[in-house]
């Protein structure tokens, strides 16, 4: 079951913050406001889900976890700038 979940957050990620958003409090409990995670939706959202991840688990940003954060960086800065790649290469 967990696998499935980490997929759907890998496929669905706005769709996951959003219902985040709407029924828990758990984006709350990671951002003290409402532009962080607006901002996040549009850029970052797998790594605005990973952040409150770790926050709201209680784990400190440093080692294997600040790993996974750079990781979720990498993988929504890929998916900004994968179209370019391929249009330069036509």
């Amino acid at each position: 079951m967990p696998c499935i979940l980490v997929l759907l957050v890998l496929a669905f990620p706005r769709l996951i913050l959003v219902l985040m958003a709407l029924f828990s409090n758990y984006l709350d409990r990671a951002y003290h406001g409402l532009i962080v995670p607006l901002l996040g939706f549009f850029f970052l959202p797998l790594t605005t889900i990973v952040y409150a991840w770790l926050l709201n688990s209680h784990r400190p940003l440093e080692g294997a976890n600040l790993l996974i954060l750079v990781v979720a960086v990498i993988i929504d800065a890929g998916g900004l700038g994968g179209g370019e790649w391929h249009r330069r290469r036509r």
